[in-house]
């Protein structure tokens, strides 16, 4: 990303700061990242775009920071099932119902595949906090027995969220609620079920 900010500079904090990344992020999800400018940001946010580059160097920087600052749980939800804890990470507000945050998803999209820093940061400061969480749902569902020693977790982690976009962008099928128990129950959780006794999934 861009060099460090000098620390001299007057900052943006606090109520402000969230009330610029609440400004930046309803830009985003209306006109997507190629046409968001620094001035369309201060005028949604009422401030003087001087202020904006106070705080961030560019709109990468405060874009990054906007998607950082969505709510998110801090913490894998805990149901007592995989099936339980899928579909409280993945159903409703910030999961992949959430249409708000799918406009958002969307427009960043086009940045990923341009600005080599821009996907780097993306990838290391917003998707990898939300796969940890991924990944830590399956390993508890593994301790649990719910899930097979020898399912590899890099392939099935990413898998439910890799479908379900799949259909929504590429397919232009919004998911809801039913398509995503239906990813669940008849992908995701026969491919990582124990055999019975019997040797079934």
């Amino acid at each position: 990303m861009s060099p460090a900010r000098e620390t001299s500079r007057p900052r943006v904090e606090g109520d402000r700061e969230q009330e610029v990344l609440d400004a930046t992020l309803d830009v985003l999800a209306e006109v997507g990242y190629d046409r968001l400018t620094m001035d369309a940001v201060a005028s949604a946010a009422r401030a003087s775009k001087a202020t904006l580059y106070r705080r961030w160097e560019g709109k990468a920087e405060l874009v990054i920071d906007a998607l950082v600052s969505l709510k998110a749980p801090a913490a894998a939800p805990d149901t007592g099932t995989l099936r339980g804890d899928l579909l409280a990470a993945f159903c409703g507000m910030g999961g992949l119902t959430d249409d708000r945050m799918m406009s958002i998803l969307a427009s960043v999209i086009t940045a990923i595949g341009r600005d080599a820093a821009f996907a780097t940061a993306f990838r290391r400061d917003f998707i990898g906090p939300k796969e940890q969480i991924s990944r830590s749902i399956f390993t508890r569902a593994r301790e649990r027995g719910e899930v097979r020693e020898d399912v590899d977790l890099d392939l099935v982690v990413p898998a439910l969220a890799g479908i379900v976009l799949h259909r929504r962008f590429l397919l232009g099928d919004a998911p809801d609620d039913v398509t995503i128990t239906g990813v669940i129950d008849q992908i995701i959780l026969p491919a990582v079920r124990p055999a019975t006794a019997d040797g079934s999934p």
